[in-house]
């Protein structure tokens, strides 16, 4: 601890100014209600040094800086529920990494265990800030601060939900890209840890900043429907609510509706409008302490007496939980009026952990064996993804481990009856690496309810597995295909590449004898040369086709020799050479670069002016006027322009997001563009004719197709058609809606 310090900071006798105190009475309030004296003082000295070594700094909003990590502190304190030294962390969390205090001032002033916290907030601060988010090595020092103390990521969960909530202040390039490596790894880390809450908030800010026309319309219907689906729980509710009263059980109801990505994601997958979509919201029901989980099935009896239950619909999360520690009765019914509606059932703990999830559990685990073996869980499976084998590309490790933590789980047994718990569409090879790798790498059949299946057949929900090995390993390269876990998927891998590795020993076994019949000797630069001459990436691709056969010997070694002889390439390899020596990113800034630096033109704006950049729109999602969307410069400089929420979009930026340019629509446009439209009605006869005179009589519109199926009374049309942009679309389904026997028309995608 330096004197300097000390001497400028004086935090014991430093007074806040009154800005300042309200501040700091605001964070006080969020934090727990029995803080002792001792606690309010910490909190005190952290927020006037959070204050003090932040004070000359403005955010881009032009707000002062020390407001991010209060506002931070606040989310640790009152959203997660953590304790007061994890909201002293939160407000010192930014201190090390950019003001001139050290380690050894927050250790002075306040201990080893904030400034562990701390520096591991800063160690972890770079990871999803760059390109290297998709990197695995940025990624696994993320899971590694979880390891050491799970408040780490927890705080940067808070400063990532706050940096989210203030992201309209930045540029739209940069918007785009934090909110797609938001959705990317945050949300769903979120959602592994249970924090429903958090995560749920960070999709819907990232959806908002990727495609704010979509958010604002369902946004809208939602608020539009808000009266009815109040009238609504309440007259589903009376029937139920007097006969839980008659039980003596004390509850509260919340009719909470789904965040607003999921209904916008439900509207996608099932390709139906708002208006279809049933499971809008589900209706939860609380039980105050000291109510039990058998009080919950009494609960559950009440309702599927008043309404009839869907049996398919049915979860039970209490006997077994979620692996985050998820507890509560899941049953979808249907009202008398044919709704279907979904019920949550659970005690007020169980609410409090699947509002606050891993910090719940870090709350109850002293004295509580549930909480310490879901903390232990969690542990055990970071630690399980980390000692698995690393696969060569960062991407694929990423992509794995992202697939595991999203995907829905299903609940298996062993021969015993152990429990495991697997993702979706999981199959016995899964099942076997979760026993153990030694399994896995030694699986000849399988055994689910005591038949046998193939390796490759889908589990379900309560199926017992039991895996027959040889003594030989037999592992199969095909195998890749049929697994979802991490685990399986790294050992596979692992194995392809040791048999590419020995398949290319042996091609190479198979060059040198030959160099060395001939007595002709190649260096490494000259072999290089060769193996871009025959297109290969790599001498070990050259060497695996030897091995393997693929490519004859011959026809290399003569291309090798000619140019042994000759010493030149010819024009073509010479441009290859000069790409290869250059870096990618010269080559690709070059490129881009020339993207941004076409004269003017009058249908796309990038950047902030109007260019004449070669451009063309993806057919994947057909954007039009008035969408949001995307630019992506491909490596010749050409910009493809997608909706932002198209998936081909979203996967281009998780992989390459430095390829990303900010576009928007011009004010005029001469041009039209291809749209579609889905039309479901009854199938009456001349509903096409009226559809078609709409189009092009009344809106004056060109249809470009229309395919028709009917089936039992229904129609269902898909037109293609030129409009000028969303506005016009949205008139045309306006209209049509408006037609006799039509039931519902929505965009097609």
């Amino acid at each position: 601890m330096s004197i300097e310090s000390i001497q400028k900071y004086n935090l014991e006798s430093y007074k806040l100014r009154k800005p300042q105190k309200e501040d700091l009475a605001q964070l006080l309030k969020a934090c727990q209600k029995n803080l002792s004296e001792q606690d309010k003082e910490r909190i005190t000295k952290a927020f006037k040094l959070c204050y003090l070594s932040h004070k000359r700094v403005k955010r881009a909003s032009g707000e002062p800086y020390y407001y991010h990590p209060v506002e931070v502190a606040k989310i640790v304190a009152k959203k997660i529920n953590m304790d007061v030294t994890s909201v002293v962390a939160a407000l010192l969390h930014d201190t090390i990494e950019d003001t001139d205090v050290e380690v050894e001032d927050i250790e002075y002033w306040f201990g080893n265990e904030v400034a562990n916290l701390i520096n591991g907030v800063t160690k972890i601060s770079g990871v999803f800030e760059t390109r290297d988010a998709k990197q695995a090595e940025t990624f696994m020092k993320l899971m590694l601060s979880m390891i050491e103390d799970m408040r780490v990521i927890l705080i940067k969960f808070a400063d990532r939900l706050h940096n989210m909530r203030t992201i309209q202040y930045l540029v739209r390039e940069k918007q785009i890209q934090i909110s797609s490596e938001t959705m990317d790894l945050y949300a769903p880390l979120a959602h592994r840890f249970g924090l429903f809450a958090i995560k749920n908030e960070l999709e819907d800010l990232c959806f908002k900043t990727i495609d704010p026309v979509s958010f604002r319309y369902v946004a809208r219907k939602l608020r539009e429907k808000k009266e009815d689906r109040e009238t609504f729980i309440n007259e589903l509710m009376m029937p139920v609510g007097r006969e839980l009263a008659k039980l003596n059980l004390k509850f509260e109801i919340k009719g909470r509706p789904k965040h607003i990505y999921s209904i916008y994601r439900k509207m996608q997958r099932q390709q139906k409008p708002f208006e279809e979509i049933y499971d809008l919201f589900a209706i939860r029901i609380i039980l105050d302490e000291p109510h039990t989980k058998e009080d919950c099935w009494r609960v559950y009896s009440t309702i599927t007496d008043s309404y009839t239950p869907i049996p398919e619909r049915f979860r039970d999360f209490i006997s077994v939980p979620k692996v985050n520690g998820y507890q509560s009765l899941h049953t979808t019914v249907i009202t008398n009026k044919g709704k279907k509606v979904e019920f949550q059932i659970r005690t007020k703990k169980m609410d409090i952990i699947a509002e606050e999830g891993l910090a719940a559990h870090w709350k109850y685990k002293e004295g509580n064996q549930d909480g310490s073996k879901t903390l232990d869980r969690l542990v055990s499976w970071v630690r399980e993804a980390l000692e698995n084998p690393m696969p060569d590309s960062s991407s694929d490790f990423v992509k794995d481990f992202q697939l595991n933590l999203y995907q829905e789980e299903i609940y298996v047994f062993t021969p015993k009856g152990e429990l495991r718990t697997l993702p979706f569409n999981a199959t016995p090879i899964d099942f076997a690496f979760e026993i153990h790798s030694e399994v896995g790498e030694r699986a000849i059949a399988a055994k689910v309810n005591d038949k046998m299946v193939p390796l490759r057949h889908k589990l379900r929900n309560g199926d017992q597995v039991e895996i027959i090995t040889g003594s030989k390993i037999n592992l199969n390269p095909d195998w890749m295909d049929d697994v979802v876990t991490h685990k399986a998927k790294s050992r596979i891998r692992q194995f392809i590449k040791q048999k590419q590795r020995k398949v290319a020993d042996i091609g190479r076994e198979i060059w040198e004898k030959r160099c060395a019949k001939a007595k002709l000797e190649i260096t490494d630069q000259e072999l290089t040369r060769v193996v871009r001459k025959f297109k290969y990436e790599s001498t070990q691709g050259l060497f695996f086709d030897l091995g393997s056969g693929s490519i004859e010997l011959t026809q290399v070694f003569k291309e090798a020799k000619k140019f042994k002889s000759t010493g030149k390439i010819d024009a073509e390899e010479d441009h290859i050479q000069d790409l290869q020596d250059s870096s990618s990113e010269k080559v690709y800034q070059k490129y881009f670069d020339a993207a941004r630096s076409y004269g003017q033109g009058n249908a796309l704006i990038l950047n902030g002016d109007i260019s004449h950049v070669k451009y063309n729109y993806a057919n994947c999602c057909s954007p039009i006027p008035g969408d949001e969307v995307l630019g992506f410069i491909s490596r010749n400089g050409d910009v493809k322009i997608h909706r932002s929420m198209c998936n081909n979009a979203q996967h281009l930026l998780k992989n390459e997001s430095d390829r990303i340019i900010d576009v928007k629509w011009a004010k005029s446009i001469d041009s039209t563009f291809l749209g579609a439209i889905r039309v479901i009605g009854e199938d009456r006869v001349g509903m096409i004719n009226d559809i078609t005179d709409i189009l092009s009589k009344s809106l004056s519109t060109n249809m470009k197709s229309i395919n028709v199926s009917s089936d039992e009374g229904m129609f269902e049309g898909i037109i293609t058609l030129y409009v000028d942009g969303i506005a016009h679309l949205d008139k045309i389904m306006k209209r049509l809606e408006k037609l006799q026997g039509v039931k519902n028309v929505l965009r097609y995608e």
